[in-house]
């Protein structure tokens, strides 16, 4: 905590102030979610509670950029699931839009979180990840 003086525009007094620090997050996992996902995710009658799990657990394996490779079989054995059950949900969870495919690496599929959803990175790279995806969006519509 730091102690300044500021000056009133209006009126030209020097008025003491304080300014606190927020430290940068450091040694903890974080992911930004936006709230109208939230609300999205909530109303959604198809999606099952087996669904929204996965999709929580997904969450706590966000990678930056949205990057998630987690095996299904993994999924299960945390969630105490059908590894079946695992795959229904992912499926659900890809024809939501919620997560999208990625590439494979081994024998594995990656996925990514749709950024409209949540992101996990730097403000800079979402924009830029945005703009792309809006100038492909304008390039299928001409």
């Amino acid at each position: 905590m730091k102690k300044y003086q500021v000056v009133d525009t209006e009126t030209g007094e020097t008025v003491p102030s304080i300014l606190l620090h927020r430290p940068k997050w450091k040694g903890e996992d974080f992911l930004m979610i936006f709230q109208d996902a939230f609300a999205y995710i909530a109303k959604d009658k198809t999606l099952t509670l087996e669904t929204k799990n996965v999709l929580l657990y997904l969450l706590s394996r966000l990678d930056f950029e949205n990057f998630i490779l987690v095996p299904h079989v993994e999924i299960a054995q945390e969630l105490s699931m059908q590894r079946s059950n695992v795959s229904r949900a992912v499926k659900a969870l890809v024809e939501k839009n919620i997560i999208v495919e990625g590439p494979k690496v081994n024998r594995s599929r990656g996925f990514r979180l749709n950024n409209r959803f949540g992101w996990k990175g730097t403000l800079s790279n979402l924009r830029l990840l945005r703009k792309e995806e809006q100038k492909e969006e304008k390039e299928i519509l001409v």
